[in-house]
């Protein structure tokens, strides 16, 4: 388990994170200075491009679904700024293609959200073979499930009768997972 303030982030500790989820952006920076990193913080895909264009950092986190734009292309501008920095994409649309897309573009590694900050720092720094340890509490298999179904959904533009028919579910039965909230 990481302890706070006693990490081995080497000379460079400088860490841009980007988000578009405002709260949980302070709350992460929060948490992430207090583990002795040098934050800067980016709420789109364009601030995030300028940050990592301006003063490319050693350590990144990057949100997958910004309001403008897809989250990747930060992680390619700091990979071409600064092939060493460490990557870690957060999202909350879990998804193995997505996961495969990010660390082909150079992410170190990819979690869902919500992810806490040791999860984070864990991934930051876990070198060469090195995986992580597993997460404290990951998502539940309902939660997973849950997350499919609104990635499909949003996929097919929010058409209930399109995303039942590529889940090969029932439109009634969709409907009701749809009204209902997210399981823990």
């Amino acid at each position: 388990m990481v302890q706070e303030n006693t990490l081995d982030l080497g000379e460079d500790r400088s860490l841009l994170l980007v988000d578009d989820d405002e709260p949980f952006l302070r709350r992460l920076a929060k948490a992430m200075e207090k583990r002795g990193f040098e934050v800067e913080t980016a709420g789109s895909v364009a601030a995030g491009v300028a940050i990592a264009t301006a003063r490319p950092t050693a350590y990144a986190v990057v949100d997958l679904r910004l309001q403008d734009g897809n989250g990747l292309d930060v992680v390619e501008v700091l990979r071409d700024k600064r092939p060493d920095a460490r990557v870690v994409v957060l999202t909350g649309y879990g998804a193995i293609a997505t996961a495969v897309a990010a660390v082909k573009i150079g992410a170190t590694d990819y979690l869902s959200k919500p992810a806490d900050a040791n999860d984070i720092v864990n991934a930051l720094l876990a070198t060469g073979d090195d995986l992580p340890p597993p997460p404290e509490n990951p998502m539940s298999a309902d939660r997973v499930r849950w997350e499919h179904i609104q990635r499909v959904y949003e996929l097919c533009d929010r058409n209930v009768s399109e995303t039942a028919r590529r889940l090969n579910m029932h439109r009634r039965t969709l409907q009701r997972i749809l009204a209902k909230r997210s399981p823990q």
